[in-house]
């Protein structure tokens, strides 16, 4: 987790160089939050069949478990009612699968996603309360993979694990109870690379809380 911290740190840095010369900005502002929800992965059971039959098994079944409680922590700067620039870490779960072969063994396999991320945010402002946002940025995440056999299944390398910088899409709405507090519903994809090839999206639906700091008066 060291290059995690560090990758943390370069990112908050970047976030503050390139907001500072909208401090004065009208709107603007730093706020932090904290989102949770359900993560949804799509396993790619036709890559694992052939994978499997590639090693002289035929796949009778296979059975996903492709959800998880996911969560993210944020923060950001508003530059203004339209605009601000968002990163934070996120934790998506843990998803997996059981592959049932002939001759008699399974597959079990196993991904654990976590990682960092750092957006544009376009605001929408609907009225006093109610704003519309849309998201598109990068996520660097980190995926732990773990496979086991059973039977006549063997597993050589039973926990690979894959760094790579890819992209996510966002889209959310927001209600203000106040100047400082409001409420956030988002749905997000993210896109992921794990250990043994497969390419794929991972989606997060979640709510969550917004706290916006006070500005500093002169």
């Amino acid at each position: 987790m060291k290059l995690a911290r560090a990758s943390g740190t370069l990112g908050l840095a970047v976030l503050a160089w390139i907001a500072s010369p909208f401090a004065l900005a009208d709107d603007s502002g730093w706020y932090g939050g904290f989102n949770i929800g359900q993560s949804r992965a799509k396993i790619d059971d036709v890559r694992i069949t052939s994978s499997l039959l590639g090693g002289g098994f035929a796949t009778t079944s296979i059975v996903d478990d492709d959800r998880d409680t996911g969560y993210k922590l944020f923060g950001g700067y508003k530059v203004n009612k339209n605009f601000a620039l968002e990163g934070g870490y996120f934790d998506l779960g843990r998803f997996g699968f059981t592959a049932t072969t002939v001759p008699a063994g399974t597959l079990n396999g196993n991904i654990k996603l976590k990682g960092l991320n750092l957006d544009a945010v376009g605001i929408l402002p609907i009225n006093a309360k109610f704003s519309a946002f849309g998201r598109v940025g990068m996520n660097y995440a980190e995926a732990n993979d773990s496979f086991s056999g059973t039977g006549a299944v063997r597993v050589t390398n039973t926990n690979p694990s894959k760094t790579e910088l890819n992209y996510k899409l966002g889209l959310g709405i927001q209600y203000d109870f106040t100047e400082a507090f409001g409420m956030r519903a988002e749905a997000e994809r993210y896109r992921i690379n794990d250990a043994v090839g497969n390419k794929g999206d991972v989606d997060l639906f979640s709510l969550g809380l917004i706290y916006r700091f006070p500005a500093k008066r002169p």
